[in-house]
């Protein structure tokens, strides 16, 4: 094998790639990822044996041919490099040497035989849509998913597919997002799968902003995405998510319209007082005036007031201040809907005018 490419076509892939492979591995072919020359590219595969990402580079190719490298290695040389360098690959025997301006670099490979493929069955859902929109979906709900949650099926995203509807659900059994995005073709009967959260961020990092087209495939213990000069797959998390709909309350008795960032910026204010093991903030609603405070064990206190339309018997509730911040800080509009019922509900949290992303938070003991 003998190859030729640019330090600045390799870096980016070579990071996805590199970015699914554990640093530390029970098996060590698991560190490695392949490299596979043909035609005028270089297709590179990394798996952890949950996740596997193929990315295509650019390449001049002198010798076609496979070879296994050290993930970790390959990217720090890379990112060693100047941005224009040129590298030069050669493979011979149990050994890959790189050659870069002046500096010479001699890499262990290991068998080809022993990398192992993630094995997948036949897809019997498949759907397009601009990979913009599929990254949007999964950032406005992966952080609130569990983490290393005993209830494993919350460890990732639910997606869910129903008639023209993609939808994507997150909980860790203290808040909860749901987002959805409409399909230009009508699949019929919902499916569920549900993706874990490595999976889930790893994706998010590769999706571009731009409408180029990904096509998503679904089999009962998969899921596949390709988009132009990636494939990622992913094994599914078998298990049965809960029936998020019983969550999502009704109507509210409360509705307060708020400047979406200048809440999030005094949530974070007060926050700095609050306390840092459990994170409690209190809405104190009275008429015409919103109080938001916190307080700690060391006795410090943080208060702030907002104006709002509100008449009514007031009461005050406790929330995670840091779900209410994220939560705030994923939407994009200029003022958000802050659905209120009383001190025990739960709050619904989205943009004015929209049913998409919503977001449910449970309230605290303060």
């Amino acid at each position: 094998m003998h190859i030729h490419f640019q330090r600045e076509e390799l870096i980016k892939p070579l990071g996805f790639v590199a970015g699914v492979v554990e640093r530390r591995q029970t098996l060590p072919i698991l560190s490695y990822l392949l490299f596979k020359a043909q035609g005028g590219n270089v297709l590179m595969t990394g798996t952890d044996l949950e996740v596997e990402v193929t990315v295509s580079v650019d390449a001049k190719i002198e010798a076609g041919g496979e070879i296994m490298l050290p993930a970790r290695k390959l990217l720090d040389i890379c990112r060693a490099l100047p941005t224009d360098a040129t590298m030069d690959l050669r493979a011979d025997g149990n050994k890959a040497q790189i050659r870069a301006g002046r500096s010479r670099f001699s890499l262990m490979t290991m068998p080809i035989s022993d990398f192992p493929v993630i094995q997948t069955a036949e897809w019997d859902v498949t759907l397009r849509m601009p990979q913009q929109d599929l990254k949007q979906l999964l950032q406005e709900t992966h952080f609130c998913m569990a983490q290393q949650d005993v209830r494993y099926y919350l460890n990732g995203v639910l997606l869910e597919t129903s008639g023209k509807k993609l939808r994507a659900v997150a909980t860790d059994g203290h808040r909860m997002a749901v987002s959805e995005l409409s399909l230009e073709s009508d699949l019929g009967q919902t499916r569920q799968v549900i993706m874990p959260r490595k999976g889930v961020h790893e994706l998010i990092r590769m999706l571009e902003d731009n409408d180029q087209p990904v096509e998503i495939q679904m089999s009962s213990n998969h899921l596949r995405v390709k988009a132009p000069r990636l494939v990622f797959t992913s094994k599914l998390i078998d298990g049965r998510y809960p029936d998020y709909s019983k969550v999502m309350p009704g109507k509210q008795a409360i509705q307060l319209k708020l400047p979406r960032e200048g809440l999030r910026e005094t949530l974070a204010r007060v926050a700095i007082l609050s306390n840092e093991k459990y994170r409690g903030v209190r809405l104190t609603l009275s008429e015409k005036l919103l109080r938001i405070s916190t307080n700690n064990p060391e006795q410090e206190e943080a208060q702030e007031e907002i104006a709002i339309d509100f008449a009514g018997n007031g009461f005050e509730v406790g929330f995670n201040v840091n779900y209410l911040i994220e939560c705030l800080g994923s939407l994009r509009s200029d003022e958000v809907l802050i659905g209120l019922n009383d001190p025990n509900s739960s709050c619904l949290i989205l943009t004015p005018g929209q049913s998409s992303p919503q977001y449910v938070v449970m309230p605290m003991r303060l």
